[in-house]
């Protein structure tokens, strides 16, 4: 496999999911680099934004297993992870699998529900396996989280601890379409007040398991320069000495930048890391792994300000 199959399975899994979605390029582009990185993708952004519907049509093109959990307040982790119930035809205890064993998992509104069930997910996002009653459970290399949230502002939402954010590759902040794509939107979809069955829109599967494997090893061996790593490295280090962030982000932020710039690379069509794979990858990467200084945030300061400054501060390579 060559790096332009790459680009244009990427292509092809755009075209389809444009078929569903007006615009929302941004967080189409990061969940495809999530995806031949394998990494896992939080969304945030009002309700109406397409967020789910985006979700739906990307697994629906992969032709991979997925299920859907809708985050609420008293969803519980066995809701989640599934449980042993006890089976008197058989007497013995048999295990009720829950949505977590998929392929692309749907994890809707996920700061609607207690950080005791949100960390249900820790172990899967960070090891594709989860544990029941001491027992270990494969979930398999096509395991991938794509969870969604409101802005933590809304009512009714709990804020997602540090640790579990740590587990996402990216967080994208969905913006409003512009004028233009909502006429599109308007004209596409304003005959109907239900979401519209990706059926009848003609999404339609174009590739499988063995093909985002055979993407992500391939990927795994490009060539990143010993100068792209010390900037990686350097960026991720300058969060830490920012006076404006109380934390900065950890090594395994360094490690998953570099896996993503690779993707993203060969996204675009080649076999090896730029600067600026890395320039682009920054904000969604690190955005979520900083917190703001108390001064900061009462200066109005954001995360992704600090991380520019950041961006603009370290030299890149030539």
């Amino acid at each position: 496999m060559e790096p332009a199959a790459v680009q244009n399975l990427a292509e092809r899994l755009r075209e389809q999911v444009r078929k569903a979605v007006v615009g929302q390029d941004d967080a189409l582009d990061l969940m495809l680099t999530g995806l031949f990185a394998g990494g896992h993708i939080l969304l945030e952004g009002v309700p109406g934004t397409a967020k789910t519907l985006m979700v739906r049509a990307f697994a629906m093109a992969l032709a991979l297993r997925s299920s859907r959990i809708q985050f609420t307040p008293d969803l519980m982790p066995g809701d989640v992870l599934g449980t042993n119930l006890f089976n008197f035809q058989t007497n013995a205890f048999q295990l009720v699998k829950g949505p977590i064993f998929t392929q692309i998992l749907l994890a809707d509104e996920i700061n609607r529900t207690p950080p005791k069930t949100q960390a249900a997910l820790l172990q899967a996002m960070q090891e594709r396996e989860v544990t029941i009653d001491n027992v270990t459970h494969e979930l398999g290399e096509g395991f991938m989280v794509i969870a969604t949230q409101n802005p933590i502002e809304q009512q009714g939402t709990y804020p997602l601890p540090e640790a579990q954010l740590d587990r996402f590759l990216f967080k994208h902040l969905l913006a409003y379409p512009d004028r233009a794509q909502e006429l599109d939107i308007v004209a596409r979809h304003g005959h109907q007040s239900a979401m519209p069955r990706l059926e009848d829109l003609g999404v339609s599967a174009i590739a499988g398991l063995d093909d985002v494997v055979a993407c992500r090893r391939l990927i795994a061996g490009y060539r990143l320069s010993p100068e792209n790593v010390a900037y990686i490295v350097d960026l991720v280090r300058a969060t830490r000495e920012h006076t404006a962030l109380q934390y900065g982000a950890s090594p395994r932020a360094a490690n998953m930048l570099a896996t993503a710039a690779r993707a993203q690379a060969a996204i675009s069509g080649r076999d090896y890391v730029i600067p600026d794979d890395v320039k682009r990858l920054a904000a969604p990467a690190l955005r979520h792994r900083v917190v703001l200084a108390p001064g900061a945030e009462i200066e109005g300061q954001t995360a992704d300000q600090i991380i520019a400054q950041i961006v603009e501060q370290v030299a890149a390579p030539r």
